[in-house]
């Protein structure tokens, strides 16, 4: 068995996040030792995974670590380039602290987003996304047709675009809509792929007096049309609870379950702190667990055998 030359590979891991076992949950790789690679070479190792994202976390340059990161995250789909996301930030830090990389505890992430706190224990990590931002109701006619729902299912009659560093197509169905859902890839790639002006649809049927939702997430650009967890899809929930009125003044906790219908469940804690009816915190926590490891080769590197 022949194996790849260490000057010509990079080690990484699969991680499942948001999942407490293999198998469940959202798979992410991690790509470490990566300073030197390319935003080109970056792109076809994400490709070549074809993982809905692949992490790239990079030790900090002096003027990052002047601003406070403890490392820098590049995050890519198949066929882009992310700002932010969920899934790689809980699975980066908790890889890189498993790795002692990083110390458990408080650490800062830099991103696209900016600088963004994440606290990483044993199990998994907790992200705060960045400043909430919701719009105004708008029309619903793209979302349900990406997903494949009507009017009728929904549970909510506003259907608004809501952000913490990713934004989303937030609709509140009923419950039996969300076995229902049956994406358009077309459009979704169309009008629900980075950069557009939401990068997905998150289909929530939502129950208030529980605080609990069950979540499916659509986009266009990640590789299927589905995602089995989406962290920067639950902070973008908290801040539509919030900004609609569906969460009080106060802190909340919300229990986010995603990938029932995948055969990946998840489960991902969103809580929000809730000030004049506009979320000031959001956080979103989960688990990750190890898959798989190994080396990849760098594109443009390897000499045929």
């Amino acid at each position: 068995m022949s194996t790849l030359p260490p000057q010509e590979s990079l080690p990484f891991v699969i991680v499942d996040v948001f999942a407490d076992r293999p198998f469940a949950g959202n798979p992410l790789a991690v790509v470490t030792d990566g300073e030197a690679l390319s935003t080109a070479q970056m792109q076809h190792i994400a490709r070549e995974f074809n993982l809905s994202e692949t992490a790239f976390p990079l030790r900090p340059t002096p003027e990052q670590k002047a601003q406070g990161a403890d490392y820098h995250l590049r995050i890519f789909t198949p066929a882009v380039e992310l700002p932010f996301a969920g899934h790689p930030s809980v699975g980066s830090a908790w890889w890189l602290a498993r790795s002692a990389v990083i110390a458990t505890g408080n650490v800062m992430q830099l991103c696209g987003e900016g600088l963004l706190p994440i606290h990483v224990d044993s199990d998994g990590a907790t992200l705060t996304g960045g400043a909430a931002r919701v719009s105004e109701p708008v029309d619903p006619t793209d979302a349900l047709a990406a997903v494949g729902l009507d009017s009728a299912d929904l549970a909510g009659a506003e259907v608004r675009v809501a952000s913490t560093g990713l934004a989303y197509a937030v609709l509140l169905v009923h419950d039996d809509a969300l076995a229902s859902c049956s994406p358009d890839s077309a459009t979704l790639q169309r009008a629900f792929s980075y950069p557009s002006e939401a990068t997905g649809v998150y289909v929530v049927a939502w129950d208030k007096l529980a605080k609990r939702a069950r979540a499916r997430m659509f986009a266009g650009d990640i590789g299927s049309v589905e995602d089995p967890a989406t962290g920067s899809a639950a902070l973008a929930l908290g801040a539509f609870l919030a900004a609609t009125g569906e969460l009080a003044n106060g802190t909340h906790e919300v229990l986010v379950e995603q990938g029932i219908e995948m055969g990946r469940p998840s489960q991902l804690l969103v809580r929000s702190k809730v000030s004049d009816g506009w979320p000031q915190r959001i956080t979103v926590s989960g688990k990750a667990v190890l898959v798989s490891q190994g080396r990849i080769s760098v594109p443009g590197l390897l000499r045929p055998a």
